[in-house]
């Protein structure tokens, strides 16, 4: 069954460091993980809430699931007809992740006004915003001043 799940940046680099395979635990004060089953609703969802916060940055991820497992799971309607969901306990997301058939794709991007890139915590590019790192990797290069428009 095809499945979509709206991600923030931070949890599409732990579903990348599986390799594209699972969906991380959830943190203490996330109980479920949500699984929508429309892909309309997916982006709806990354575009106007994703997007808001920092790093305002939003991705829709589509995967497939086993059929027979996937049927086992009670549909939420938590909107219009659109907006259906399966609700997988925290405690049950690494069975959930031993039915997703990989890779885990992103289909879809969405940014929002305060969006400057990945800025790394560590190391050379600490801190700066995309613009400034293209620049500085220029500089190393020997290459001079970038133009970022």
């Amino acid at each position: 069954m095809l499945m979509w799940r709206p991600v923030g940046m931070a949890e599409l680099r732990l579903i990348y460091e599986s390799g594209l395979t699972a969906f991380p635990p959830r943190l203490p004060e996330q109980p479920i993980l949500y699984i929508v089953l429309n892909r309309e609703y997916a982006a709806r969802i990354s575009r106007e809430w994703n997007t808001r916060e920092k790093p305002f940055a939003g991705y829709v991820t589509e995967f497939e699931v086993e059929d027979d497992y996937a049927s086992r799971w009670e549909r939420h309607l938590v909107g219009d007809r659109a907006c259906e969901e399966i609700w997988v306990p925290a405690e049950q997301v690494s069975e959930f992740n031993r039915h997703v058939v990989p890779p885990i794709r992103v289909v879809a991007a969405h940014f929002g006004e305060g969006f400057q890139g990945f800025i790394p915590d560590g190391l050379l590019f600490a801190g700066r915003t995309v613009d400034e790192q293209l620049l500085l990797f220029a500089q190393l290069l020997g290459e001079g001043p970038m133009d970022s428009s």
